[in-house]
């Protein structure tokens, strides 16, 4: 079945050069093009559409105002902003209804690449809980401006390790932040690290990566706090998990690929509870009473409470990003990854194993009995013999961390 893509622009050679560009689309998608809110309005009443694509700036009514309307009257419609504003995190702090930017000029294999991505994201959006907690969100937070930057130079073909040291440089609380993790036991080097340059050739620059979107993402939510709730807890445990996930990846020989995608999944794979925290307070602290009182985890009181996760709501907004297959699925997943199609060992087994030794210190002597842990998952990959190693490899880490 075709999606319904809407594009909404007060230009009419920008619309017509959409209109040619996106031609060979046709097959696969219903294309509408309107030429200011009100129309698009229209539109949406008189047809479902999957996903809107507007400008910012329209005589009338603005984009931002489009989207609000669209939020409310349309919330499962996927919302993107094209847009020739300069100022990307001044546009994302004024539209809190978007979902997704894109920068004016845009090409057309992005934008075909990020409505695809949209579309493909929506279809796995089929639970009607998950679809309203996502709709609701007022704050959803934007893809770091450091982070895009840093993803920029190292695509470009003309990006080198020297500009990505000095783009990181220029900010010192990240610089700080990075020196802090680079000189702690979670990675173990062998010597002091006092510089960004040093720090990315030790720890390389896909780790750098990671960390410079976990920390700019948590950033986002400084005044995120509930009784029972730390952040910095949080922190601690999403290091551990990415560093624990990389660790069990290298010991399965994955490629350099897998165990970069490994590590920052197991970063990222809690990020969805920021999100869920700072939208729906009342609700998580519902959520917190229910783990307090029943000892269910706290995966199966969201479900209980919102009748969703924050695993499905981080793996949304990952997503939405842009980050690769691979590590949006192991964020949906980590909690049940009996619901994924995929039979090998993946990102998803590193995290999934990774999660469940991070919250319950691998380095004690019980083997068996491993809380949140599907061996039955396991089993079907023929991969519950290699917990034992696992969890050895894990407890190592723990054990360097905790010396003194």
């Amino acid at each position: 079945m075709k999606k319904s893509i809407l594009f909404v622009d007060d230009e009419p050679k920008v619309l017509e050069a959409l209109q040619r560009s996106l031609r060979p689309m046709r097959r696969e998608w219903d294309m509408t093009f309107a030429d200011g809110g009100a129309k698009a309005l229209e539109v949406l009443a008189a047809k479902p559409v999957d996903v809107i694509v507007t400008d910012m700036r329209m005589p009338g009514m603005d984009g931002c105002r489009l989207l609000a309307e669209v939020r409310t009257r349309h919330p499962r419609v996927v919302r993107i902003i094209l847009s020739g504003h300069s100022d990307r995190e001044t546009i994302l702090k004024s539209v809190g209804p978007a979902h997704q930017y894109l920068p004016k000029p845009c090409d057309t294999e992005t934008l075909k690449t990020t409505i695809a991505r949209a579309c493909a994201l929506r279809a796995l959006l089929t639970d009607e809980s998950l679809v309203q907690v996502v709709s609701r969100v007022e704050s959803l937070p934007s893809l770091p401006s450091l982070y895009s930057e840093v993803v920029r130079e190292l695509e470009s073909p003309y990006g080198s390790i020297q500009k990505v040291e000095q783009i990181i440089s220029r900010d010192l609380g990240m610089t700080a932040k990075i020196l802090h993790m680079a000189n702690s036991a979670f990675f173990g080097l062998p010597q002091h690290v006092s510089s960004p340059a040093r720090a990315v050739r030790l720890l390389g620059l896909e780790t750098v990566k990671a960390l410079v979107l976990t920390v700019q993402i948590f950033s986002q939510f400084p005044e995120a706090r509930l009784p029972g709730f730390s952040i910095e807890d949080l922190w601690h445990h999403s290091m551990t998990t990415g560093v624990f996930a990389k660790k069990i990846a290298k010991e399965e020989k994955q490629d350099p690929h897998a165990l970069d995608d490994s590590f920052m999944a197991g970063l990222l794979h809690d990020i969805g509870k920021l999100v869920v925290l700072a939208n729906f307070p009342d609700r998580y602290g519902e959520i917190l009473h229910r783990v307090r009182e029943t000892g269910a985890s706290m995966w199966e009181s969201e479900q209980a409470v919102l009748g969703t996760t924050h695993a499905q709501v981080g793996a949304y907004l990952m997503g939405l990003w842009g980050l690769p297959d691979s590590i949006v699925e192991a964020i949906a997943y980590h909690h049940c990854p009996q619901d994924c199609l995929g039979r090998s060992f993946s990102s998803l087994t590193a995290v999934h194993a990774a999660n469940a030794f991070a919250a319950h210190a691998p380095r004690r002597e019980e083997m068996e009995g491993i809380p949140h842990l599907r061996m039955d998952y396991l089993e079907a990959l023929q991969l519950a013999h290699r917990v034992p190693r696992w969890r050895e490899i894990c407890g190592e880490l723990t054990r360097e961390e905790d010396a003194p």
